[in-house]
């Protein structure tokens, strides 16, 4: 078990139920139990008396050597309070902060969030999870159990590249099962460090979208949100039917072009935090 103490900036709902990652189920006790980077844990946060973002972080089924990565996968080196302090300045966004106040950014995998978000096109969150845990209990690896349950890997882009659109109809996954064999294919093909290694974290978000965008059934939105979860292009500014919602709603814009410009111009290398600020305060004020 690792326990920290005086997390801040940090709420299980606001990070896990964000549109961010589809891995992870709330548990009766308020906690969440998931699966990240092959890892198995169950993660719970305490606030303390009078907080709602700041309190006591238990993670259960790891050990102290794992906080390395537990740490990275949380975001938990990021001055938060910095960011929401900048972005408040937005009258707007800070009533959206008030909101999730504890939303973090997820650093995820690029495999399993480019596969993830290819799943996630013109679906909504709850059979997005399901379709992806049938990908993984029919194709993936298992990683283990945990209270009584097992828990798998999603499929390597070899094994993905392996299958067929008639293979995939278990997980009812529609006419997205031809794209996400064609990426894995085409992972195949690159190497799975054209995603994986040291190259795309480092080159402009620009160069980075084109390259996404090269991936079958890739298009802007989801582009956007595998740079800005996986990739750390925080200048990315996904735009799904909800966002697109608040951003007419709360400032007047009806294009995503111009939504897109405005974001760049008053939100910068800001604009994937501002996003997930906007996305939970729709959603919840809706």
């Amino acid at each position: 078990m690792i326990v920290r103490e005086n997390v801040k900036d940090f709420h299980l709902d606001h990070i896990f139920d964000c549109g961010q990652a589809f891995r992870w189920e709330k548990q009766d006790d308020g906690s969440y139990t998931g699966i990240a980077g092959g890892r198995i844990a169950n993660i719970q946060f305490e606030p303390y008396e009078g907080r709602t973002a700041e309190g006591r972080l238990i993670i259960s089924n790891a050990h102290e050597e794992d906080f390395p990565f537990w740490e990275k996968y949380l975001d938990m080196g990021r001055d938060y309070e910095k960011i929401k302090t900048d972005l408040g300045k937005d009258p707007v966004m800070a009533t959206a902060i008030t909101y999730g106040e504890g939303i973090r950014l997820l650093q995820q995998e690029p495999w399993e969030t480019l596969i993830s978000f290819i799943i996630s096109q013109n679906n909504h969150i709850p059979r997005i999870k399901k379709c992806i845990e049938s990908l993984s209990e029919n194709f993936g690896e298992s990683a283990g159990i945990y209270n009584g349950r097992e828990f798998y890997s999603l499929p390597s882009p070899e094994k993905l590249a392996s299958l067929t659109e008639e293979d995939l109809a278990v997980c009812r996954l529609g006419y997205r099962a031809k794209y996400l064999i064609a990426t894995a294919k085409r992972v195949c093909e690159l190497g799975i460090d054209s995603l994986n290694g040291a190259a795309l974290p480092h080159v402009s978000s620009a160069e980075a979208y084109e390259y996404i965008t090269g991936f079958t059934g890739v298009g802007p939105k989801v582009a956007n949100c595998i740079m800005l979860f996986a990739l750390g292009k925080y200048d990315s500014f996904p735009l799904d039917v909800w966002m697109k919602r608040v951003m007419e709603e709360e400032y007047g814009l009806k294009t995503p072009k111009a939504m897109a410009e405005f974001a760049s111009e008053t939100f910068g290398e800001y604009g994937g935090f501002a996003q997930q600020y906007l996305f939970y305060y729709i959603r919840e004020r809706k």
